[in-house]
């Protein structure tokens, strides 16, 4: 009898070492979601042998693929009720292995959640490098990359719970929106502090917190009427994800005979009509960097998992807003399919895409509902994208001082003229800098008066203007010269050890020094204003050829009318009032909201040289 035991016991521990799930993916889900199919991808040693069902609920299609560690089983939850069911795994009619799946309840009104929009003022972070709020997660023992501030390219420690505790600083600067770059777990074993290479799509990295911690961070920034957006990589994964280590199919992500192969980064590729075969799997299929594996969206079980996944975070979360980082590398009628996805989940949700192109008619093609698009039968269905050639050119433009056509304002002049473009030139993202590219302030050699020009063009225009973490303090960077750590250096006081904390006032012991301040309190003053500027968020846009290096124009609707003027030339210039009488139209006196003075806007006035004053029409 002793025996017989000891070999049943034998041949169980043998069965409980085979019929393992180790991963299910999404790991729960929600009753009523809009699209009622749910693919669930069930991981575990030679998994795909068992058969499959599920209590209660009709299982449309199990999918097995040539790696048997995987299945794809997908279900109608159609009238499916909040609760917990079982997936029961077979053999041979009897069931082996039962696994727990949850449906949770949604949250109320969750489907018409509203997205950022030209309303906000986004603040772009990364979370690394702006503070550290739990220093016992600098390091975690599943990581591989430990914390070494003294390294550019390293881990520095700042996270999720620095965030949180500074969310007073950005409502009191006037931001209304916080684009974090991504915070899910990259496992690399260098430079993972960029996080764009992720391993686990479904686990915020422990060196930034838990997934409960990103959750509160967005419940924390909603009592302060904030909205959260999610730097979301549809592109590429991390060499060490976790499918990339066991691919459930060869073509999960884009192979090359040569093993790596570098994407030519030539987006124009996606709709150039005399583009060869050959230059357009180059850039779609071509590997963004050695360790970002490039993703298949073209298989139907991938594209399928990046939808539900993106859904899954919006919904846990609580989130306000994608950022869609290398959006025109994907492949784009299946990029379309999950942006139209999620925004059919929510109609009022708002996605940015990046398009890093420097023309306009290329930046517009990747708009929804573009015509340009049409013309090539495509349209992305993506709501937003950036605008990367004002960002062009106001990297230029305050260089140059002398009137000429194609130099100075007459650059932001043009970037507008072609605004017609644009399905909705009002839904753009407009930006001085970002993660990617040399700080403002390092190009203009911290020129405080440049920088209220930028400040002051960024936030008026038409579109949503984003701000990176830094700039409204005079921080400095140059990619070029010092590489990516010089331009993602971290916020002074962040840091307990930190001598200065920026994050305070001037007028506090050890706080923001008085050129910080300048800066500060400029971008502070105007953010603030700009929330209750309805003629700003959505009003019309008129503008004035630039003379003199001097640019002139309107914001206005029904109700109130801002008149924005920049002038960037070496000299005091007066205004000829009677040229802008079409702006101006009855209203006599006009409030720079900068020196809050009055002008009477009935005669001609002069404004200072490298100066911007911002009238509230009276």
């Amino acid at each position: 009898m002793k025996c017989k035991l000891i070999i049943l016991f034998f041949w169980c521990a043998i069965f409980l070492c085979q019929a393992q799930v180790e991963k299910i993916e999404p790991p729960f889900w929600w009753s009523d979601m809009h699209n009622k199919e749910l693919q669930i991808l069930c991981y575990g040693k030679n998994l795909s042998k068992y058969d499959v069902a599920i209590d209660g609920i009709t299982i449309n299609k199990i999918t097995k693929t040539e790696n048997p560690n995987y299945l794809f089983i997908t279900i109608d939850t159609k009238g499916m009720k909040a609760g917990t069911v079982s997936i029961n795994f077979k053999e041979k009619g009897e069931v082996v292995l039962s696994q727990p799946y949850e449906f949770k309840i949604r949250k109320e009104n969750s489907a018409k959640r509203k997205g950022f929009d030209s309303s906000d003022v986004m603040y772009l972070i990364m979370p690394d490098r702006f503070a550290n709020g739990d220093s016992s997660n600098d390091s975690h023992k599943n990581t591989t990359e430990k914390v070494n501030r003294s390294n550019p390219g390293g881990r520095h420690g700042g996270d999720i719970k620095g965030i949180i505790d500074h969310l007073s600083y950005l409502k009191d600067l006037g931001v209304t929106a916080l684009w974090s770059t991504p915070l899910l777990e990259d496992n690399e074993p260098a430079y993972s502090y960029h996080t764009y290479a992720q391993s686990d799509l479904y686990r915020i990295d422990p060196r930034y917190g838990t997934n409960n911690d990103y959750r509160r961070l967005a419940s924390e920034m909603h009592k302060l009427d904030m909205k959260l957006i999610m730097d979301y990589v549809t592109n590429h994964w991390g060499s060490k994800h976790w499918m990339i280590q066991d691919l459930p199919t060869k073509d999960w992500i884009h192979q090359w005979p040569e093993g790596f192969k570098r994407s030519n980064y030539r987006m124009t590729t996606q709709f150039d009509k005399n583009a060869s075969q050959v230059d357009r799997k180059g850039c779609m299929d071509g590997w963004f960097d050695t360790t970002m594996p490039d993703m298949n969206q073209s298989n139907p079980l991938l594209l399928k998992y990046i939808i539900q996944n993106a859904i899954w975070w919006i919904e846990y979360a609580d989130l306000d807003g994608f950022r869609v980082d290398t959006y025109s590398y994907n492949d784009k009628k299946a990029i379309a399919k999950w942006t139209k996805a999620i925004m059919e989940e929510y109609p009022n949700f708002n996605i940015v895409g990046e398009v890093w192109m420097h023309n306009q008619s290329q930046i517009a093609y990747w708009q929804k509902d573009s015509k340009i698009g049409a013309i090539d039968h495509y349209n992305s269905y993506l709501p937003s994208v950036m605008d990367f050639t004002l960002h062009d050119a106001i990297i230029e433009m305050f260089k140059e001082d002398k009137s000429e056509w194609s130099k100075g304002m007459i650059k932001a002049y043009d970037n507008f003229t072609n605004d017609f473009l644009y399905p909705d030139s009002n839904n753009i993202l407009v930006f001085a800098g970002n993660h990617d590219t040399n700080r403002i302030n390092e190009i203009y050699q911290e020129n405080s008066n440049v920088y209220k020009m930028v400040m002051t063009l960024i936030c008026t225009t038409r579109g949503i203007p984003q701000l990176y973490y830094g700039d409204e303090i005079g921080m400095l960077g140059n990619r070029d010269k010092n590489g990516d750590g010089d331009i993602r250096k971290d916020f002074p006081g962040g840091w307990i050890e930190d001598s200065k904390n920026a994050f305070l006032s001037s007028e506090i012991k050890n706080g923001r020094t008085i050129n910080q301040e300048e800066y500060h309190s400029f971008t502070k003053k105007i953010l603030n204003w700009r929330k209750n500027k309805p003629s700003v968020h959505k009003g019309k846009l008129l503008q004035f050829i630039p003379f003199d290096n001097v640019y002139v124009y309107f914001r206005y609707d029904d109700k109130e009318s801002v008149m924005v003027i920049i002038n960037n030339s070496l000299k005091d210039q007066k205004l000829d009032v009677a040229r802008f009488k079409e702006g101006i139209k009855n209203y006599s006196v006009g409030t720079d909201i900068i020196t809050d003075s009055n002008i009477d806007i009935t005669e001609d006035f002069s404004v200072p040289a490298k100066t911007s004053m911002i009238l509230d029409l009276k």
